[in-house]
């Protein structure tokens, strides 16, 4: 029994083996007929492979065909100009001046039908040189012309900046007490229009009023013209007061008193408009003056944009030490006119003294102009009085040419004495009284340029 169960166990295994071997061979089989469809395909794959293959090599074929004929047409066509050229070159000096000639050199092809590039012009050439020199004289005598056709606004936007750089330390000496910008320029704006409106209230009313008693009074200057023996002899013999009469009373100076009233009117009207466009620029100068000054560094290259925000922030500076040194001098000599004038019993001490305080801005001369006509309106008064306040601005001037200006100067800019002098004649004789305002913060910039950056390259050298 036992041997009849261990044979039928092994009769069992035998067969489970067989069953595996079985399905070995099952999936073998398989394998071999999947192998057996990749080849098939790839067969296929083959065959399509081998069909374009000789679809594109028939293709090539027609395109070798027609390039045949295309080189036996241009060998033909070359024969013909070739021929041409040769009859060309027996017949002419110059076988470039024929135009057979022209496809041969310049080598011109399918693809280049007008011949190959030919070498540039040489940058040495006259021609070129000459045509460069030529549009650059044109540019430059453009550029001047439009330089002088706008030099008026050029001087108002010089105007402008130079105020808008003086008066920006007082705008930053409100922005320091916790004033924003706006309202700190509103501030200084407010200060300057008053001190322009007290000017012209001290300074109109006298001349209406001399004006109006010149006009009252002129006949009784006529009579005395003709008391004086002096006038009156030149009367007897040139008959002048009768001539200025005659002259008086045509037709022709109505005219030109009329001329004259409009012209006045128009340099009025002038005047009043580019006090309000340098007024109106110097507010959008102060206001923007850090933006300004910002896009300016964005030009310069960030390896020196330190050192030129550096040297720029001097050079404002001084300009601004320049107003106030300017500022302080014209006061000293305001008052002190002032001072003169009213113990002398001047008439129009106020007036009188706020000329001197204008004129006195003008570097040089201004003080000169101011203390001339001053001494003049003393000498109308009385001769004594006119020799004292003469003499006052002749000491005056002194002390303010020797010992004001220079230390005060000296202080505010570091500009010497001699720079100084030389930079106001140079300035007043290109652009006049403007000129002469910007000359010493124009020397004083450029003094700084030299000392910081020219010389030093120069040394290092």
């Amino acid at each position: 029994m036992t041997d009849h169960l261990d044979e039928t166990l092994s009769r069992a295994q035998d067969a489970a083996d067989r069953a595996e071997s079985a399905e070995g061979r099952a999936e073998a089989a398989e394998e071999r007929a999947e192998q057996a469809e990749g080849r098939a395909e790839q067969a296929e794959g083959g065959a399509a492979q081998a069909e374009d293959a000789a679809e594109s090599a028939r293709a090539g074929a027609e395109r070798a065909r027609d390039g045949a004929e295309r080189a036996r047409d241009g060998a033909a066509a070359a024969s013909e100009v070739a021929s041409a050229a040769a009859t060309a070159v027996l017949e002419s000096d110059d076988p470039l001046l024929d135009s057979a000639m022209h496809e041969i050199v310049a080598e011109a092809s399918e693809e280049q039908p007008f011949g190959k590039l030919g070498p540039p012009t040489s940058k040495s050439s006259p021609y070129r040189m000459g045509l460069l020199g030529g549009l650059g004289l044109l540019t430059a005598y453009g550029l001047a012309q439009s330089l002088a056709a706008v030099q008026s606004v050029l001087i108002l936007l010089l105007i402008s900046g130079f105020l808008a750089v003086g008066l920006n330390p007082v705008v930053e000496f409100f922005e320091r007490r916790g004033i924003r910008r706006g309202r700190a320029v509103g501030i200084v704006a407010v200060i300057v229009l008053l001190a322009f409106v007290g000017f012209l209230f001290a300074i109109v009313p006298p001349i209406l009023d001399q004006s109006s008693q010149f006009v009252k009074e002129a006949p009784t200057y006529l009579d005395d013209l003709r008391r004086n023996r002096t006038v009156a002899d030149l009367d007897n013999r040139f008959h002048v007061i009768k001539q200025a009469k005659a002259f008086i009373d045509s037709p022709t100076s109505a005219s030109t008193a009329v001329g004259g009233v409009l012209g006045v009117g128009k340099f009025v009207f002038s005047a009043i408009f580019s006090l309000i466009t340098v007024l109106t620029l110097t507010l959008y100068f102060m206001s923007s003056l850090p933006a300004m000054k910002a896009a300016a560094y964005r030009a310069v290259p960030r390896s020196r944009r330190a050192r030129v925000g550096l040297l720029t922030d001097d050079i404002l500076e001084r300009v601004g030490g320049y107003v106030a040194g300017a500022l302080t001098i014209a006061l000293c000599a305001g008052v002190s006119s002032f001072l003169v004038l009213l113990v002398t019993g001047v008439s129009y001490p106020v007036a009188l003294s706020l000329l001197v305080l204008v004129t006195d801005l003008v570097p040089v001369v201004g003080a000169t102009i101011g203390a001339i006509v001053v001494t003049a309106v003393a000498f109308t008064q009385d001769v004594r009085t006119g020799i004292i306040v003469a003499i006052f601005y002749l000491i005056y001037q002194q002390v303010e040419n020797y010992v004001l200006y220079p230390r005060i100067m000296k202080r505010s800019v570091d500009v010497s004495p001699v720079v100084t002098v030389v930079a106001v004649l140079i300035g007043g004789g290109l652009l006049g009284v403007v000129g002469a305002l910007l000359a010493i913060p124009l020397a004083a910039a450029i003094q700084l340029i030299l000392v910081e950056v020219v010389i030093p390259r120069q040394d290092a050298t």
